[in-house]
């Protein structure tokens, strides 16, 4: 059986140790079966990730005391993601992978065919923490709070914007990566199902950092485009290498 792991927004540090709330204490010691002695990792997105033993056990608290620090903190690419919310469980699948795949900055972006005028934030981030927790991350992306894109683009101040055209009239992602360094700060700007709207590529294209990709020969989806996109940025430019 694998080692349970955690995110606590608490400090981690050398023999120190972690109060558990309700939440987490349900879940290590009704969900799981853990008891006093029983290990697990935990790790906070600024300390890295630490071993811990079980040192108190309750119904509705628990304590953690830390062991050994098992991985230094270390920051994922500089990716950020841009996306139209979709339809709730496809946002969801969006936010999670692009946590799983690195990413560090997620910003909800709403467009004239944005079919999705509400986000749950919290949720969103419970999602995050959850994948993190899962594929070994040590960090949680940030989430922004949702803007217009007109907005965010109207004040874009130079950083490199992949946007994913869905015309396919532009070079092929692998492409249009190839003379770009490793380590190069980008933003992915993926559309909503109906694609952006003449006015919005009209002022994407007005950027001059801005450099149209091709995801190949399919129309995707919007969360496959969005995960197809994070995937290749990362193989190109990101830790994957």
């Amino acid at each position: 059986m694998s080692t349970v792991r955690l995110f606590l927004d608490t400090p981690l540090g050398a023999d120190g140790s972690a109060a558990l709330e309700r939440e987490h204490a349900h879940y290590l010691f009704n969900v799981m079966r853990l008891g006093a002695g029983d290990t697990v990792t935990v790790f906070n997105g600024k300390d890295g990730e630490w071993s811990a033993t079980v040192a108190e056990a309750g119904k509705k608290r628990g304590l953690l005391s830390l062991t050994a620090q098992t991985r230094p903190q270390s920051e994922p690419p500089d990716i950020e993601l841009l996306f139209a919310p979709i339809k709730k469980a496809r946002t969801d699948f969006i936010v999670e992978k692009a946590c799983e795949l690195g990413c560090r900055r997620l910003r909800p972006v709403f467009t004239r065919y944005t079919n999705s005028e509400r986000l749950n934030l919290p949720r969103l981030r419970a999602h995050m923490v959850e994948a993190a927790e899962q594929c070994g991350g040590l960090s949680i992306p940030t989430l922004d709070d949702p803007l217009k894109l007109r907005d965010v683009l109207a004040g874009w101040t130079g950083r490199l914007l992949i946007f994913c055209n869905e015309a396919r009239t532009a070079p092929e992602i692998s492409t249009a990566l190839a003379g770009l360094d490793r380590g190069t700060p980008v933003s992915i700007l993926v559309g909503p199902e109906g694609g952006f709207a003449p006015e919005e590529m009209k002022a994407i294209q007005a950027i001059d950092s801005a450099l149209p990709v091709s995801l190949g020969p399919r129309i995707l989806r919007a969360d496959t485009a969005a995960v197809s996109a994070i995937t290749m940025v990362q193989s190109k430019l990101g830790d994957w290498g």
